[in-house]
């Protein structure tokens, strides 16, 4: 039997996981679809999405997020030895801030070699004690 999946009927990659909008599928299971990212931060970028609608990694249910993850997983295994890469890192965006820009829960695999242009958008340094500690305060439990 089929499992009935919610739908954006305006969102592009509920399209893609319903075969409306050509895509190129590397991996897929009962919960998840992956497939190549076509604006591809490097060589075998590709997305990771649950197959039912949600718009985030705050609204994504449990079983899909671990189905994600998984999947993410899977791929990343694959990626040193069939392209060769030195590394991978998985990328998720919640929020516009944050640089979602399709609101549908996705995880990016990237391939990472030694001379891609890729770069941390931060750089990382000795942050402030009391801020760390007060942050750290407000999200416990």
């Amino acid at each position: 039997m089929c499992r009935v999946v919610a739908r954006d009927p305006d969102c592009i990659f509920c399209k893609i996981a319903a075969g409306e909008l050509p895509s190129t599928v590397v991996d897929e299971d009962e919960r998840t679809i992956t497939f190549m990212d076509i604006n591809p931060a490097t060589r075998g970028h590709a997305l990771v999405i649950p197959r039912e609608h949600s718009r985030d990694l705050t609204d994504v249910p449990e079983e899909d997020l671990l189905a994600c993850a998984a999947a993410a997983r899977r791929l990343a295994a694959r990626v040193p030895e069939r392209l060769d890469a030195d590394g991978v890192n998985l990328l998720n965006s919640c929020g516009a801030t944050a640089w979602q820009t399709v609101f549908h829960f996705h995880i990016h695999v990237i391939p990472r070699y030694a001379d891609d242009p890729l770069r941390l958008p931060w750089v990382p340094g000795p942050g402030d004690e009391e801020q760390i500690a007060a942050a750290g305060e407000a999200l416990r439990g």
